[in-house]
């Protein structure tokens, strides 16, 4: 499952800004356009309490770009208690998972990372793709929020950029705050003004035509509680079937 994505550079040295839509047109050496001192550089690190995740994402990384050092730790505690690497980390992937990053314990651990390592852009992966949660952890000083439905190759270019200066978010959420702006704009009723925020997950995913099956795995959800979204949906838009979901939804967000 791909979503379209919107890359950008700040300015720096002699890299460019780039844009990337539906995670296409990625060259194989995707993370590797920012020339540093390798022998000055230090390792990439991925912060996760699940230690299989880590593991596995640092194995994957590290195949796709050898160039670079994958650090996999549970904190940043461990890291320091390793007491090996010859710099400070040039990059920080904190793994959130499920946990929503509005939470306050997902903020103040962002924030954490970012006052630690000053000179190092903080990227945060998480299984949403809320425009809400995002500008959560930009705020909270994150360079860069990686949803986790995207391709390793998406996911190595954002790490690039981010290293390199720039900032990554999927275009996603820009697409769906224009949306919200655009639907204020028009006396139309958010969406969020008539479902609670889950159903509002939901209806997104019945607009695009997605199965049961899949809202629920995205949503890391039971498919017997889509079902049951899905009917306070119908109920609330006063419809019969999906069908007429998706018909009545054109005339509550247009």
């Amino acid at each position: 499952m791909e979503a379209s994505y919107i890359s950008s550079f700040k300015e720096k040295g002699p890299v460019q800004g780039k844009y990337l839509f539906d995670g296409g047109d990625i060259d194989p050496t995707d993370g590797e356009d920012v020339v540093m001192d390798e022998r000055t550089v230090g390792p990439i690190v991925i912060v996760d309490r699940r230690a299989l995740d880590r593991e596995c994402l640092a194995r994957s990384l590290r195949e796709h770009n050898p160039k670079f050092e994958f650090r996999a730790v549970e904190s940043i505690d461990e890291l320091r208690r390793q007491g090996d690497i010859e710099a400070d980390p040039s990059a920080l992937l904190l793994i959130l998972g499920s946990r929503k990053v509005t939470e306050q314990s997902a903020k103040d651990e962002i924030a954490n990372l970012v006052s630690a390592f000053e000179n190092a852009p903080v990227i945060v992966i998480a299984d949403s793709d809320d425009p809400v949660q995002i500008l959560s952890a930009l705020e909270s000083g994150a360079r860069g929020y990686i949803p986790s439905n995207v391709r390793l190759q998406v996911a190595a270019e954002a790490i690039g950029l981010a290293r390199a200066g720039g900032v990554f978010v999927p275009a996603r959420a820009f697409l769906a705050l224009r949306e919200t702006i655009l639907s204020t704009a028009n006396g139309a009723r958010p969406l969020h003004s008539i479902f609670t925020a889950r159903e509002a997950d939901v209806v997104e995913s019945l607009r695009q035509g997605k199965a049961n099956k899949i809202i629920a795995y995205e949503l890391n959800l039971c498919e017997s509680t889509v079902k049951v979204h899905i009917r306070s949906i119908m109920r609330k838009l006063k419809a019969t079937n999906r069908t007429e979901v998706a018909y009545k939804l054109r005339d509550v967000v247009s």
